[in-house]
C-alpha cells in the first residue's frame, strides 16, 4: 500500500505546535525573534551549538557571540524603554517670556542675554526653537542707529566699512590675519588691482573683493562655499575694508567676471612688485618651471585629461603652470589658461613675461621633460636662453648608455646631503630629432635612481658638477608646489572650467609673496612653510580697538607672540582704510 506523504504544515499550525511544545517551532522572523530561539534552544532546551545556531539560520560563531553578551547582561528581550520627557522643562518656563519679547522686536540672541539674568535662562539655540514652534521667523536687518547689540542673527550685509560705526572695541577669531595688512601696502595692492582692471561695483571695490578671496586663501579656508566659517568675523571684513565678507555666490560670481589678460596683467603688476621688494632675488632670471595637473571632483565637464601623480591615472583636470625664483624659492608666475595644444609653449610665453618685466629673457630656466619640446627648445636658445632639463629616454638612448665604457664615467662630487654624494657622469655632445645642432648631454648615475638620468643643456660654460647641483636643486620647486597645494588648496577645484582656476592660482602667487615677506620680519621663519605661518600667527585671535584714525590690533598671547614682538612690524596708513594706521600690541 503506497505510503501518502506527509502534508506541510502551515505558519499557524507551526505556532501552534511550537506553543504546545510539539514537534515544530515558529519560523525565526526579525532579529530580536531570531536571537531569542536561538538562545532558548541553546541555554533552555539544551541543543548542541550546531542545531541551535541552524533553528535562527545564524552560524556557531554568532550564536557563542550572543550566548556570551546573553550571559554579561548586554542581551533584554523584556525590558520596557522608559519614555522620556515630551516638553523641555526650562524652554516651558521661559516660552511666554520668549514670545513678549520676541513681540518687542528683540532678536535671539537678545532675549538669550536678557533671560541670563533671570531664574529662566536659556541659550540662544534653545530660544530660536521656541521661536520657531511659535511660528516665529528670523528679524530683518535692522539699520545700524536701531541696533543695540553687538551681535546678530546672521552676517550683516557686505558694504563698504564705515568707521564711524565700527565700535570701539570688538573680539576677532581673524586678529592674525591683519598681519597681513602691512605686507600688502608695501607691495601697493591697491595699484596692481588698478593696473590689473579688475572690476568694482556699487558695493563692493575691486580691492575689497580681491581681498576678500585673498583672506580665504592666507587662512586656509579651503573653497569659496566655506567662507561662512569666517564671513561674520570682524576681523575678516576689516582686512577688506567691509563690514563683512560678501558670500560664496558673490565671491563665485565675480571670480567667473575676470578673463585671462586680466590675470596676465594682475601678474606683470605682482612681479615688478615683487622685484621691487627684493622677493625675487635674481632678477637676472634663474627660474624653475614645472606643471600641476588640478583634478576635478563633478561631473560633465569639458575638461581634457591630463596625468594625475597624486592620483597616479589620467583623468580629467586643469592643467596649471607655476614658476619660482630658484633663489628665493617663491612662486612668481602662474597659468591656468592651458590646452594639450599650447602646453609645450608655455615655457616661451612666461620667458616673454619675464622680458616684459624685466627688459632682458631669462638666463635659465630650468624644467621637466615634459614641459617643453625639442622644437620649443630650439627656439629657447635662439633667444640665448639657457635651459636645463632631462632627455626623454628612449630604446636608443638606453642601448647608447649601455655601451659606454667604463673608462668613460668620472666622480664628481656635487654639494648635497644624503647617501648620493660621489655619482659618477659622462659629459658628451648629442645629437636630437628636432634641435638644430649638437647639445650637451650629461649622463649621470649614482642619484639614488635605479637607471641613469639624462640631462641636456644649452650651458656649455659650467662644469657638471654646477649642473648636476642646479639640477637637484630643482627638486624644490616641487616641494613649494606642494606646499602651496597644502596651505592654499589648490587642490580644491571649485568649477569645471578653467577660468575660474586662472584667478585661483593667481591669488596663490599673491599669498605665497605675502607669506615670503611675512617671514622676512619673523627671527628663525625666513624658511617657514606658509601653512607654518598660518597655523602659528595668521590664525590668532584677538581684539580690534578703534581710536578713531588710529585703527590698534591687540593680538591675543601665544607661544609665539615674543617673535612678533621682534618683528618690528610697522605702523602705516591703509589706503583701502580711508589712510587710517593700523598697528599692533602684543600681550
Amino acid at each position: 500500500m503506497a505510503q501518502t506523504a506527509k502534508p506541510t504544515p502551515t505558519r499557524k499550525a507551526q505556532r501552534e505546535a511550537a506553543r504546545a511544545g510539539g514537534e515544530f517551532f515558529a519560523r525565526p522572523t526579525g532579529p530580536n525573534h531570531r536571537r531569542y530561539e536561538a538562545l532558548r534552544g541553546y541555554l533552555y532546551e539544551g541543543l548542541p551549538a550546531e542545531e541551535a545556531a541552524a533553528r535562527a539560520r545564524y552560524s556557531v560563531a554568532t550564536l557563542r557571540s550572543a550566548v556570551r553578551d546573553f550571559r554579561a547582561g548586554k542581551t533584554g528581550f523584556f525590558t520596557t524603554p522608559r519614555p522620556g520627557p515630551t516638553r523641555a522643562p526650562a524652554k516651558h518656563a521661559a516660552r511666554e517670556r520668549i514670545i513678549e519679547l520676541r513681540r518687542a522686536g528683540h532678536s535671539a540672541t537678545e532675549i538669550s542675554e536678557a533671560l541670563a539674568r533671570t531664574p529662566t535662562p536659556l541659550n540662544r539655540t534653545g530660544v530660536a526653537e521656541v521661536l520657531a514652534e511659535a511660528g516665529f521667523g528670523r528679524l530683518a536687518v535692522r539699520p545700524p542707529a536701531e541696533r543695540g547689540a553687538p551681535y546678530r542673527d546672521h552676517p550683516r550685509r557686505a558694504e563698504v566699512m564705515d568707521f564711524a560705526e565700527l565700535p570701539a572695541r570688538a573680539q576677532t577669531k581673524a586678529a592674525g590675519l591683519l598681519l597681513a595688512v602691512p605686507e600688502l601696502v608695501a607691495l601697493d595692492l591697491p595699484g596692481m588691482v588698478a593696473a590689473a582692471g579688475y572690476p568694482g561695483t556699487s558695493v563692493i571695490p575691486a580691492v575689497s573683493s580681491l581681498l576678500s578671496l585673498l583672506a580665504l586663501k592666507l587662512t586656509g579656508v579651503r573653497r569659496v562655499s566655506h567662507v561662512d566659517d569666517l564671513a561674520a568675523d570682524p576681523g575678516a571684513g576689516l582686512f577688506a575694508g567691509l563690514t563683512a565678507l560678501p558670500k560664496a555666490t558673490a565671491l563665485t560670481t565675480y571670480s567667473y567676471r575676470l578673463d585671462h589678460p586680466r590675470q596676465q596683467a594682475m601678474l606683470a603688476a605682482l612681479g615688478k612688485a615683487m622685484l621691487a621688494s627684493d622677493l625675487i632675488a635674481d632678477a637676472g632670471g634663474d627660474l624653475d618651471l614645472d606643471f600641476h595637473a588640478i583634478m576635478h571632483w563633478g561631473e560633465d565637464m569639458a575638461l581634457e585629461k591630463h596625468y594625475v601623480p597624486r592620483r597616479s591615472q589620467r583623468t580629467r583636470s586643469v592643467l596649471t603652470f607655476f614658476a619660482q625664483d630658484a633663489t628665493t624659492d617663491t612662486l612668481v608666475y602662474a597659468n591656468a589658461d592651458l590646452t594639450k595644444a599650447t602646453q609645450a609653449g608655455e615655457a616661451l610665453v612666461f620667458a616673454e613675461h619675464w622680458k616684459a618685466l624685466t627688459g632682458r629673457w631669462p638666463a635659465l630656466l630650468v624644467m621637466d621633460q615634459k614641459v617643453t619640446t625639442q622644437a620649443v627648445l630650439a627656439e629657447l636658445d635662439e633667444r640665448n636662453i639657457g635651459f636645463l632639463t632631462l632627455r626623454m629616454r628612449s630604446p636608443a638612448l638606453a642601448r647608447h648608455i649601455e655601451q659606454l665604457p667604463a673608462a668613460a664615467w668620472r666622480t664628481v662630487r656635487p654639494d648635497r646631503d644624503g647617501a648620493y654624494r660621489r655619482p659618477k657622469v659622462v659629459d658628451e655632445q648629442a645629437t636630437l630629432s628636432a634641435y638644430p645642432h649638437p647639445v650637451r648631454q650629461l649622463i649621470v648615475n649614482g642619484l639614488g635612481r635605479d637607471t641613469p638620468t639624462v640631462i641636456i643643456t644649452n650651458n656649455q660654460a659650467a662644469t657638471a658638477n654646477q649642473l648636476i647641483e642646479r639640477y637637484a636643486r630643482r627638486m624644490g620647486m616641487e616641494q613649494r608646489l606642494a606646499e602651496a597645494i597644502r596651505s592654499f588648496h589648490l587642490d580644491a577645484l571649485a568649477g569645471a572650467v578653467p577660468l575660474n582656476v586662472d584667478l585661483d592660482v593667481v591669488l596663490s602667487v599673491l599669498a605665497s609673496a605675502v607669506c615670503a615677506s611675512l617671514r622676512r620680519r619673523l627671527t628663525g621663519y625666513h624658511h617657514a612653510t606658509p601653512d607654518t605661518l598660518q597655523r602659528r600667527f595668521l590664525s590668532t585671535g584677538g581684539t580690534i580697538l578703534n581710536h578713531g584714525g588710529t585703527i590698534t590690533v591687540r593680538l591675543s598671547r601665544r607661544t609665539y607672540s615674543p617673535v612678533l614682538r621682534q618683528a618690528g612690524i610697522p605702523q602705516l596708513p591703509v589706503p583701502w582704510w580711508g589712510g587710517r594706521t593700523l598697528r599692533f600690541e602684543y600681550q
